[in-house]
């Protein structure tokens, strides 16, 4: 069968064959026609002569443009001429324009002369080369918007319809595409329509990416009567510096199949423990030993006979069983010969030691390691991280680590981090299906673990570290395939050292790094968050909350203490995107009704005071939370309790009947509503150890708490988030 060429690739080689990093403006609209982006009626021009002599033949009014391979922004040089009402001023433009400095001292090709586009709303459709995540599309209203304001979005590519619209709904000035004064709306089928043609399927940065870096379409006039594209510019990609193909890998296929030696190891190698010191390898082996693992380890030395009471093997590839998991922490020049010699007999391995790609003088080294695990048959984790840690396998590098099973399954390039992300996870009641630091990433790539934990049952909601995603595109593709997509929470270090792209078109100046992740979240069920605590707080809310795509969160009932509290935690929530409305009569009457003690408010939120929470020692809550769920049916209850107020407050400690109200009423109205907990405290040692305590109640019940309002509302609307991004994967669903 015969590969067809693009189309346009012809157009792209005649500007290369000339030397040229753009294209002209002419060939840059006779390309966009070919994907059907219609361009006005345009002639090019030798000279003054000429120019007007192609005017006579067209319909004036008339546009006049240099074209110069020297000159990118025309009107910058002044090197553009509206509204010129005839062929003699087509002429007189053109000489005008010619005698300028800007235009007099560079290369001329010519001079477009075009029938101007009537008077429509300027928007700007711009495409680049992300060199994470390939083409990716922007649109933004024209003129002061995208100059000034930069009001525009991205996506990657390839869209669809639906995302079309998605962006241009995302536009801070979408309602002036819309009927203003008297002027009718823009024809916004036709405005989708280019969009998909440019980014979508087979659309023209997905056909001829590897030849674009940007494309400016500015501007593109859009009238009820459909769409015009005034000006194009191709920005081509310079060949020398295209990414190299990396060489393919030892994959199974089978995520499930590759990475369960790493999970659930039976036999483990350890590398770089001692007969006289205690090296990071000897407590690996300890701190193994203490975590439960039942398996056979057989610690790697070239000479000791026994280390830490076990019979030491010369090389990976003469232990007495194959091996499944590899610890490696020995010199860096000595790793690429080490995992040579595994000759096959080693499934996964891990290299802690450092000096390698991380530092200039280690990159030799590092490809050095690479081909010599493939030379030994292995897959390596790492180098430059700490270890793996695996309840369900008995694997852990931190100490003291919790030993539940969980459903939290984490990948971290950072191996310091990922001791905070498990130990103050673990206090916060977080439990983990598996985490694994993996480093400079030289073999085993983000994606490739982030597709395990996609296709484990045991995994609820993947967390993510990132610094270097690698092959952003193939992320980005496994999140929007067909697999049962879970949510996924990333937070990115590294941004500020990213910088910008290169920027030659307003699209380029416009795709700083974050636009690429930015629209990857707006794509796809991923959550972008921005430090620590907030990652750990959206995964303890994705631990026990169900997502529920069918109703996105929306409508809050906050419930709790502090009338202050509960005033600010509404205008929290209403800054999130969530709603704290009065309820109505069906459910207010009901609660009036409980003649609750002065003080009390029941219009939500729901203040009460602490000598209404004591009332029937606590269980008042209970009717209080049946009357919301049945009558007001919120999508989410957000508690919130002060437990310094309760200190000195009678006998009566209600806090932890509520928890048996929680369970019970949760019990009582299954997919009513989500339910959450914001715990505060006074600092005091005696209220944090408090916290802790009912933290642990909480876990048991399915119940995420929150140190505070604030950190509860922005986890609740990453879950709100997440739940319309699971929908709008259903093409049955209907978009609200």
């Amino acid at each position: 069968m015969t590969i067809q060429e693009p189309l346009g690739r012809d157009i792209i080689a005649a500007a290369r064959a000339r030397g040229r990093r753009s294209l002209d403006e002419a060939a840059g609209k006779e390309l966009l026609a070919r994907y059907g982006v219609c361009s006005p009626r345009s002639a090019l021009a030798r000279d003054a002569a000429d120019a007007e002599a192609r005017a006579r033949g067209m319909r004036a009014p008339f546009v006049v443009k240099v074209v110069s391979p020297d000159i990118l922004h025309k009107s910058d040089a002044g090197g553009v001429a509206l509204g010129l009402d005839g062929a003699d001023a087509v002429r007189a433009a053109v000489e005008a324009m010619a005698i300028k400095p800007e235009i007099a001292a560079v290369v001329i090709d010519g001079w477009l002369v075009e029938e101007m586009i009537p008077s429509g709303r300027e928007i700007v459709i711009g495409g680049i080369q992300d060199p994470q995540f390939g083409p990716m599309l922007m649109v933004g209203l024209g003129g002061i918007f995208v100059e000034v304001l930069k009001d525009v979005a991205f996506r990657l590519c390839p869209i669809d319809a639906a995302d079309a619209r998605a962006m241009l709904r995302e536009l801070r000035g979408f309602a002036l595409l819309g009927d203003i004064r008297g002027e009718a709306a823009v024809d916004e089928e036709a405005l989708v329509q280019a969009m998909v043609r440019i980014g979508g399927p087979g659309g023209f940065l997905m056909a001829l990416g590897d030849d674009v870096a940007e494309l400016d379409l500015n501007p593109v006039i859009v009238s009820a009567s459909g769409l015009m594209a005034a000006d194009a510019r191709v920005i081509l990609t310079e060949r020398e510096n295209r990414p190299v193909s990396k060489p393919e890998k030892a994959e199974s296929g089978d995520p499930l199949i590759e990475f369960k030696p790493l999970f659930e190891p039976r036999t483990v190698a350890v590398l770089g423990a001692s007969t006289k010191d205690v090296a990071i390898a000897n407590t690996f082996i300890r701190r193994l030993k203490d975590f439960g693992f039942s398996g056979a380890i057989y610690p790697i030395h070239p000479s000791a006979e026994e280390i830490e009471g076990l019979k030491a093997y010369p090389s990976l590839g003469e232990t007495p069983e194959a091996v499944d998991y590899a610890y490696v922490a020995v010199g860096a020049g000595r790793i690429p010969d080490v995992l040579a010699a595994a000759k096959g007999r080693c499934r996964i391995a891990q290299v802690i030691s450092s000096g390698f790609g991380e530092v200039a003088e280690g990159r030799a080294l590092q490809d050095d390691l690479v081909a010599g695990a493939r030379a030994g048959g292995l897959r390596v984790l790492g180098p430059n991280c700490l270890g793996t840690y695996s309840p369900r396998g008995c694997l852990t590098f931190p100490s003291d680590a919790p030993r539940e099973l969980g459903r939290i399954g984490v990948v971290s390039q950072s191996g310091g981090l990922s001791t905070d992300i498990i130990k103050r996870g673990q206090w916060r009641g977080l439990r983990f299906s598996g985490l694994v630091t993996i480093g400079n990433s030289a073999d085993v790539e983000p994606h490739e673990l982030v597709a395990y934990y996609l296709a484990d049952e045991q995994t609820k909601a993947i967390g993510v570290y990132i610094e270097d995603i690698k092959r952003g595109r193939a992320f980005f593709d496994l999140l929007r395939g067909a697999q049962p997509t879970k949510p996924v929470v990333i937070l990115r270090g590294g941004r500020s050292a990213q910088g910008r792209l290169a920027a030659a078109s307003h699209t380029g100046a416009l795709a700083g790094d974050g636009r690429a992740w930015e629209a990857l979240a707006a794509q796809l069920p991923v959550a972008l968050v921005d430090t620590v605590d907030e990652f750990i707080d959206v995964l303890l809310a994705l631990q026990h909350l169900d997502l529920r795509p069918e109703k996105p969160t929306k409508n809050v009932a906050l419930f709790g203490n502090g009338g202050g509290s509960s005033v600010l935690g509404t205008d929290i929530f209403a800054s999130m995107g969530l709603d704290v409305a009065p309820f109505g009569e069906a459910a207010r009457e009901p609660l009036e009704a409980l003649g609750l003690p002065p003080g009390t408010s029941v219009v939500n939120p729901i203040d009460t005071p602490v000598r209404t929470l004591q009332e029937k020692d606590g269980w008042v809550a209970g009717e209080i939370l049946d009357i919301v769920y049945r009558n007001a049916k919120p999508d989410v209850v957000a508690m919130h309790l002060n437990l310094a107020a309760f200190v000195g407050r009678g006998a009566i400690d209600p806090v932890g009947n509520l928890f048996k109200v929680i369970e019970q009423t949760q019990a009582k109205w299954p997919g009513i509503a989500h339910f959450a907990l914001a715990l505060r405290t006074d600092g005091s040692p005696e209220l944090d150890e408090s916290r802790r305590h009912y933290r642990e109640k909480a876990r048991k019940i399915g119940v995420p708490v929150f140190d505070e309002i604030p950190a509860m509302a922005r986890a609740l609307a990453t879950i709100a988030h997440l739940e319309r991004r699971l929908r709008s994967r259903d093409t049955s669903a209907p978009l609200g």
